[in-house]
């Protein structure tokens, strides 16, 4: 059965999808419910951290030995991508322990390096996805009047081919794909459609008279602002990773202030002059602090340490316990300063502000700190 919710994009209408995360907590559900109740179930349901109601057909639902297996096929809705159709199973078995387990098996990758949601060892399956499966457990067993231990490992039959087509081997995720999803529901948008939106929240400051706006990519950087409070007034737009489009939409406005605040696992893209910061067209983080390590003279051990983590925040961490942070930092924001004040092209002034959840602010170009400082000094 086709999941029947739509949204409008790009004047296109769009049907979402439910991510491996929605998928495996059904077959968790769904798994759990056969085990102890011995009864075959043909359909499941939950509801979303996005509050929508999800109800799947169970398939492949087997008892082998002690264990149940089921079944739920990953629908992506018109946002395919390349876990779409894959088969999420869910291996439930009974423990003595009183706890609820939740691992991965075969086709879900195994985390390898520092930084990432999971820790190193751990399968990769994300907090809110585990939270989901560990409660769609959870209200099976008080339904049922079971007050022992469940073990729920997660498996996804050719999840370790399909992983060579995502960026998982580059972030040292072994084995398999991600069960990710922090919404539960995939909510598919043309490029087109997600461009369109960037200029409308511009123009719509601009119509409300604003002489200066913030860009930022999306939550982190909402979430960051409000500690961060750059001005009172100072309207804050939401740019994707339409980085580069944005800077040209905001010339268009004839913005004078343009101030870009952003999580350094996407803005430090921009010291490579890389405009739009989806990894689909680039990802080269780990070479750019690797590249900027190198001329501020580390090592080349620090470097092959730089080149092969997984994360900004792995580097970042190697950077702090080599003292290379702060410059590092500082040669990364200057090269950043070079491309915004290129795209911008004198049409107004441009800078820009890093940070990142685990370490906070990180810095800012010196045009972002002159920014800054006339906007705390002057009012809107």
């Amino acid at each position: 059965m086709a999941f029947e919710h739509y949204i409008q994009s790009g004047g296109k209408r769009l049907r979402c999808g439910y991510t491996t995360g929605t998928c495996a907590a059904l077959a968790a559900s769904a798994a759990v419910r056969f085990l102890l109740s011995g009864e075959t179930p043909h359909e499941v349901s939950l509801t979303t951290p996005k509050g929508w109601s999800v109800t799947v057909p169970v398939c492949r639902a087997k008892m082998r030995g002690g264990t149940a297996v089921c079944a739920v096929q990953k629908d992506g809705g018109d946002d395919i991508d390349a876990t779409n159709g894959l088969w999420i199973e869910a291996h439930v078995s009974k423990t003595k322990e009183p706890e609820i387990s939740v691992d991965g098996g075969a086709g879900v990758g195994r985390v390898t390096k520092p930084g990432l949601d999971q820790p190193v060892g751990a399968a990769a399956i994300n907090r809110v996805p585990r939270r989901m499966i560990e409660e769609e457990i959870l209200g099976v067993c008080r339904e049922l009047g079971y007050e022992g231990g469940i073990r729920a490992v997660i498996c996804v039959p050719g999840g370790e081919q399909i992983a060579a087509k995502t960026f998982n081997p580059q972030l040292g995720i072994e084995g398999g794909i991600s069960i990710l999803g922090t919404s539960g529901i995939v909510e598919p948008m043309s490029v087109q459609a997600l461009i369109d939106t960037v200029t409308l929240s511009l123009r719509q400051a601009k119509a409300q008279g604003a002489r200066r706006v913030v860009l930022t990519p999306g939550n982190y950087g909402e979430d960051f602002l409000r500690q961060f409070a750059p001005a009172s007034g100072v309207p804050v737009a939401k740019c994707s990773n339409f980085i580069g489009e944005a800077l040209d939409e905001a010339a268009a406005l004839e913005f004078e202030d343009v101030l870009l605040v952003g999580h350094a696992g996407k803005l430090v893209k921009l010291a490579g002059g890389i405009m739009n910061t989806h990894s689909r067209w680039a990802d080269c983080r780990t070479e750019l602090f690797c590249a900027h390590a190198a001329v501020c003279g580390a090592p080349r051990e620090v470097c092959k340490e730089l080149m092969h983590a997984a994360t900004s925040d792995a580097c970042l961490t190697i950077l702090q316990q080599t003292g290379l942070r702060e410059p590092v930092m500082k040669s990364l924001l200057d090269a950043i300063e070079v491309h915004l004040v290129r795209r911008a092209a004198g049409a107004y002034r441009v800078g820009a502000v890093l940070f990142t959840n685990e370490f906070g602010f990180l810095g800012q170009t010196e045009s972002a700190a002159r920014i800054l400082a006339d906007w705390r000094g002057q009012t809107t």
